[in-house]
């Protein structure tokens, strides 16, 4: 049976998540629960893990508020906290075994929007480049960032994975702009390529991760 994670973003009536932060949050969320302690060795999700991640990585990002989040908070996974964000990351299920409190939450109304200017880039801190050429809903792009920190999880060594956990695993999210979208595919740097489920062709390079301890 195919399998997926879901995550999810709270999206109170009066207090939604910008873009951006949505998406950094819903990536770390990823790479917290590869590196935690219950996802590998005799850990209670090192079986569903372990099944997830020899298929296909599929994600799927659902929406919660008030007592829907409270619900959701109650299974067992990691919440991520990150600017205006937080999301939740649960155990992979098969799709057809979707606890029912996730299940019955709507994947519609998760497009977000930057209400100020981005900061600049932090020097070493691992970047996800986004397509610049794809139109995404937000629950689409966070579900994409968490495939390009994934992929660059599996690309690192033990060591540089131990120093980005230590660092609350710090990224940042950006669009590329044409050009240097075009340079990135040039380069080894781990690179998304879709299985087009929802929104877009099949085969779209969605998102690369440009991690520093990643050579080209």
């Amino acid at each position: 049976m195919e399998q997926v994670l879901t995550l999810v973003v709270r999206v109170e009536k009066n207090a939604r998540p910008t873009q951006t932060d949505a998406l950094e949050t819903a990536a770390r969320a990823v790479l917290a629960i590869l590196a935690d302690e219950r996802s590998h060795g005799e850990g209670e999700w090192a079986p569903a893990m372990a099944a997830w991640q020899d298929n296909r990585i599929r994600k799927i990002t659902k929406r919660a508020r008030g007592a829907e989040w409270r619900r959701a908070e109650a299974l067992p996974g990691i919440t991520m906290h990150g600017g205006t964000a937080e999301v939740r990351v649960f155990p992979p299920t098969g799709v057809d075994d979707v606890p029912p409190e996730l299940f019955k939450l709507q994947v519609t109304g998760t497009d977000f929007e930057d209400t100020a200017d981005l900061p600049p880039l932090e020097p070493g801190v691992p970047v996800l480049w986004v397509n610049p050429a794809l139109e995404m809903s937000s629950g689409k792009a966070m579900a994409q960032c968490g495939h390009a920190a994934q992929l660059a999880w599996w690309a690192l060594s033990p060591e540089a994975r131990k120093e980005w956990a230590a660092a609350d695993f710090a990224l940042a999210v950006r669009t590329a702009n044409p050009p240097h979208w075009n340079h990135l595919l040039t380069t080894d740097l781990p690179v998304v390529q879709d299985a087009g489920f929802t929104e877009i062709t099949p085969g779209s390079k969605t998102v690369i991760a440009d991690h520093p301890f990643l050579t080209r």
